[in-house]
Order: structure tokens, then sequence, then C-alpha cells
């Protein structure tokens, strides 16, 4: 049988009013959780690739817990913003192995074949990145439900309480935005 996850929601607001306590029980839940988002993101990667899983993590939870005051309203908005964190360090990946001394040209891709992390192919999560950019001049909700969907892995009903719509019309606007 295994163990009851701790209210993570309940947690973060605790430790967001300085309950020290809270804190102790929220990091070991938190870790694993961007634990097997990191997992996720990086599963197709060769498995000596130089940006693991913990590292990807780490990276992200740093960042995370040097927010000063943020007001986490949920779970899904906590790990939400760890989303969008990972997708930050993945391209900050993906630029530095793109720089002029490695070579390479952006090409055209499918945001369903995208390989995340590449030593042999950065520039798919550059034009990847791109292609998310100019869709949110044209749609930003639309590239925020790619954010939250490819990158944070929610599903369609966390991505739906995140923005504040419907299930429908993350499930159309997901479409439209494979389809872009």
């Amino acid at each position: 049988m295994q163990p009851v996850s701790p209210d993570v929601t309940s947690l973060l607001r605790k430790f967001a009013d300085g309950n020290q306590e809270a804190a102790g029980e929220l990091i070991p839940v938190v870790y694993q959780e961007l634990r097997r988002l990191a997992v996720r993101h990086l599963r197709s990667e060769r498995p000596n690739h130089t940006l693991q899983p913990t590292a990807l993590v780490h990276e992200a939870y740093m960042k995370l817990v040097a927010q000063r005051n943020a007001d986490w309203q949920n779970r899904a908005h906590f790990f939400a913003v760890a989303s969008n964190l990972m997708r930050r360090i993945l391209v900050d990946y993906a630029r530095r192995q793109m720089r002029s001394k490695r070579g390479g040209k952006q090409a055209k891709l499918s945001l369903d074949n995208v390989v995340l992390v590449s030593p042999d192919r950065p520039d798919k999560m550059l034009v990847l990145d791109e292609c998310l950019t100019r869709l949110e001049k044209l749609d930003a909700r639309q590239s925020r439900i790619v954010e939250l969907r490819y990158f944070g892995g929610l599903t369609v009903e966390e991505a739906a309480g995140i923005l504040g719509v419907s299930p429908t019309t993350v499930r159309r606007e997901w479409t439209s935005a494979k389809a872009y």
C-alpha cells in the first residue's frame, strides 16, 4: 500500500505563511513530483546525457525557492510555474548547444515529434521555442496551453483550471496550436 501524499496546496499555503514545519514536509513531496516531471521531459535522451533529470530538477527548484512572496494558488499553479522554469532551462541548454562554434541550422518540426534536449539536435528545442514565441504573439492562451500541456505535463482539466477556461476550450485550442 502506497503512503498517502500530503496535500501540496495546503502545504504551499502554510509555507507561504512562514510555517517552517510545512516546509520540511513540502520539500520531499514537491521534489518527487518535480523529478517525475523532469524524467518525462528527458525520457527520450541518451543514457549518458550531460543534463540529467536530477540536474534539471535542482535548477528549477532553486529558481522556485528563490521566488519571494509567491502566492501559490494551488498544486497545479505551482507545477505550471515549475514547468515554465524547466522549459526555460531546456531552451537555455539548447541555445548553448547551438552557438556558432557548434554549428547547426534551424529546421521545421512537429510538436508531436520533438525531442526536447539532444546534443545531436538542439535546434529542435530552439525551433519549438521560436514557434511558441510567435504563437504567443498571435494567441497567448494557445501558447500557454502548449507550455502547460507539453512542458508541464498537465492534463486538459489541470490546464483548464490554471487558465480559468473549460476543458473543451483547452482541447480545441490545443488542437489549433498543434496545427500551427
